[in-house]
């Protein structure tokens, strides 16, 4: 019994396949979430010490005497009623940590203003200083 390969071609031609789009589309999908949980991200570094924006401890280790306090567009920084603002580095200041646990700080960012008032007896010139 001869093979009629004409007649078999013209079955294949005239029959319409079909792609089932709904399991491509679930496939795709379970990729695309295996490679956003697998991936690690890293940010570009744009002249900071670090890609999230906090800032790198420094070379000594433990607690540190002074906190970087960064305000966008800082101008003047008032330390118990006394301009400091000759302290202000690339919009941060750097401030004591008793200030911080014992004093008060008022951040004004719209005005760029930083108000600290010491616990009673801090000297006004241990408060804040110049950020490393």
């Amino acid at each position: 019994m001869p093979i009629d390969v004409e007649r078999y071609k013209r079955k294949i031609r005239r029959a319409n396949p079909r792609f089932n789009l709904v399991p491509f589309i679930d496939i795709l999908f379970t990729l695309l979430i295996f490679l956003v949980v697998t991936s690690s991200f890293q940010g570009i570094n744009e002249g900071t010490s670090s890609s999230s924006g906090k800032p790198e401890p420094g070379e000594t280790l433990g607690p540190s005497e002074y906190y970087l306090i960064p305000v966008a567009g800082l101008k003047k920084v008032i330390v118990n009623n006394v301009d400091k603002s000759e302290y202000i580095k690339n919009s941060a200041i750097a401030v004591h940590t008793r200030v911080l646990d014992e004093g008060e700080i008022t951040i004004r960012p719209r005005e760029g203003l930083i108000i600290i008032q010491t616990p009673p007896g801090f000297p006004v010139d241990k408060a804040v200083k110049s950020p490393a």
